[in-house]
């Protein structure tokens, strides 16, 4: 576990035990029958794409040093940590080159602030810009749905950090297991504003049913395959 893990991790450890759902989100948001549609797909799309996972890590290894996945310590439902994976899409050195651009370009600094995102970020490999328009950088998370600890629908898990700027609403972003895709991922992705996500998030939690989670995993096809709104 990192650095920051262990901070993030010791910081909120008693978040899981003072955490009370609210009471206006559907009981079924967690329940057995989205567990087993989130199983039904995941299992068998990680075995069917196990040969496209094993070429995706072949070229970010071609590309230099560093690991294939990437991993951190993000905030599961009910406040409990996780560790989530990703294809790594950035340099090794991601932290200090995001620190040395925020300093000397405040337009950058503007955009990270408002998004947590950049358009033009200097921390992303070549590789790694192909794989997070076409979404593939996320293909690992299907071993966190597996595990229980994310959904295939549900808010994009946030670091522990991001928490505070949840506000009132952070309730209803600990009541769902994170989500591989979601409301906000249909409906703009790095286009929204971090406000503009955040109530996505808390309107899924308050809103959620089946036929909507079917209606979101539809409309995540198109929105990866024309990689709309995509960084």
């Amino acid at each position: 576990m990192t650095a920051v893990a262990e901070r993030d991790f010791t910081s909120f450890k008693k978040l899981d035990e003072a955490f009370k759902a609210p009471t206006d989100v559907p009981a079924g948001l967690t329940g057995a029958l989205k567990r087993a549609m989130d199983l039904m797909i995941a299992v068998p799309l990680f075995i069917f794409i196990l040969p496209l996972l094993a070429t995706i890590a072949i070229l970010i290894r071609s590309q230099g040093r560093g690991p294939v996945i990437f991993r951190q310590v993000r905030c599961g439902q009910g406040g409990v940590p996780f560790t989530c994976y990703k294809f790594r899409t950035m340099h090794i050195d991601a932290p200090k080159a995001l620190e040395e651009l925020l300093k000397r370009d405040p337009k950058a600094a503007a955009e990270w602030e408002k998004t947590q995102k950049l358009q033009n970020d200097p921390r992303i490999t070549r590789i790694g810009r192909f794989l997070r328009r076409s979404s593939l950088d996320e293909l690992p998370q299907l071993i966190n749905i597996i595990a229980g600890d994310m959904s295939v629908i549900g808010p994009r898990p946030v670091t522990f950090d991001e928490l505070p700027r949840y506000g009132s609403k952070l309730a209803y972003y600990m009541a769902a297991r994170p989500g591989v895709t979601g409301l906000w991922q249909v409906n703009g992705r790095s286009e929204l504003t971090y406000q503009q996500r955040i109530d996505y998030d808390a309107e899924y939690a308050k809103t959620w049913s089946l036929v909507r989670d079917i209606r979101i995993l539809i409309k995540t096809v198109p929105a990866v395959l024309m990689s709309k709104g995509a960084v």
